[in-house]
Formats: structure tokens, C-alpha cells, sequence
């Protein structure tokens, strides 16, 4: 099933991607001085979520640009996040030029991070979209267990809110009605992501490839 998109994406490399990267940007138009120059808005807002346990380690996580592109610099960088964030009230945090938005749930640790640009608002609608989101697949169990017995459904959950850095969506029944949509068009017959066992989802996902 092709997802819809909601508008054209622009190439990661231009406008103010490209500034953030350290590029040059598009020149100013005639009669507009240089320095008052608002930076082009970008779609790619989202630059990493994850999720972490009462210990700091990983769960799920999933990483939109190429800031950490090791496994090892992605882990050292949720570790840093998780002193940073684990033992504070706050639900924003401002770490190596990046915005963090967390929330913590029983044992678990929930984050989405950006640009230092990008707008808190945003970010935090991503993360209450998740939450809520997974709070309806685990049944109102958003803790370490029941998120390990359902790791398909949770990652369904996140594709269907953040895709390549691209806010596709931030409303949790919105999410939960496409992502019951996918699995009851591929003849799931459960009402709830929750029971979907990883070899059917396997299947789901073969069905998908375009040689299939």
C-alpha cells in the first residue's frame, strides 16, 4: 500500500538543511538584505527517536540523517541523553546543538529529538502522538514488558507518525486507524496491532516487495 504524502518533500540538501549542514544558502532575492533572511522552512524535522529502559538502554530507536551513522556513536549519544535527562522533571532538553523531547513511563524513557532550530511544540506533538499511540497498542501497559512482546506494532506505530525525518502524522487515532487499516488489509484478522505475531508481520512485509 503506497503511503499518501501530504505535499512535495524538498531535497534534504537545500534551503535550511542545507545552512545546518554548513552548505551555502540559496542567495537572497533582489532588494532583500542578506542578514534579515528567514531561513526556508524543511520538512525533515525529525532527526532521531528512541526509546530507552530504566537502565538507558536501547529498546527501539530509529535515526533519520546521517549526524550519528555508527551504531557505536548512536549508542554513545542515547547514553549521554539518558544521564542528561533520567534523574530531571523537565520534558526538554538541549544536548551537542540538538533539541530533546522526552517523557518517561513506568520503566521506560521515551525521545525525539531535532535541530536546535526546530520548534519544541513540534517536536513535543510527535511525542505525545507516540506515547498515546502506543498506550492504545499495549493496551494502557506503556512499560518494558509489554513493549518487548509487541516490537512489530510498536514499530508499525512509528512508521505511520515519522517517515525519513517527515512528520506524517500527529494525531494517535489517526495513527491507530491506519495501522489497524494495514494489518486488516493484509487479512490480520486481530482488532489490535498488539496480537500480531512477528512471522505473519514478516509476511505482511514480503507482500509489500514490488517482485512480489
Amino acid at each position: 500500500m503506497q503511503r499518501p504524502e501530504a505535499w512535495p518533500r524538498p531535497h534534504p540538501g537545500e534551503g535550511a538543511a542545507a545552512a545546518r549542514a554548513g552548505g551555502p544558502a540559496p542567495p537572497a532575492r533582489a532588494g532583500e538584505p542578506a542578514g534579515l533572511r528567514l531561513q526556508e522552512p524543511s520538512l525533515y524535522t525529525i532527526k532521531a527517536v528512541f526509546i530507552l529502559d530504566n537502565d538507558g538502554h536501547r529498546l527501539l530507536a530509529k535515526y533519520y540523517d546521517d549526524t550519528f551513522p555508527s551504531m557505536k556513536e548512536q549508542m554513545a549519544f542515547e547514553k549521554n541523553v539518558f544521564n542528561k535527562t533520567s534523574r530531571t522533571d523537565s520534558e526538554i532538553a538541549f544536548l551537542g546543538g540538538m533539541t530533546i523531547v522526552y517523557k518517561s513511563s513506568i520503566d521506560l524513557f521515551l525521545y525525539v529529538v531535532g535541530s536546535s532550530s526546530e520548534n519544541e511544540l513540534m517536536l513535543m506533538s510527535v511525542l505525545t502522538c507516540l506515547f498515546e499511540s502506543l498506550n492504545h497498542v499495549l493496551r494502557k501497559n506503556v512499560e518494558k514488558r509489554w513493549l518487548l512482546e509487541n516490537m512489530d506494532g510498536a514499530f508499525l506505530v512509528l512508521d505511520e507518525i515519522v517517515d525519513g525525518g517527515v512528520i506524517l502524522e500527529s494525531d494517535p487515532q489517526q495513527v491507530i486507524q491506519k495501522v489497524n487499516f494495514r494489518a486488516d488489509d493484509s487479512g490480520l484478522t486481530e482488532h489490535s496491532v498488539a496480537q500480531v505475531s512477528l512471522p505473519r508481520l514478516t509476511l505482511l512485509l514480503w507482500s509489500f516487495l514490488p517482485w512480489h
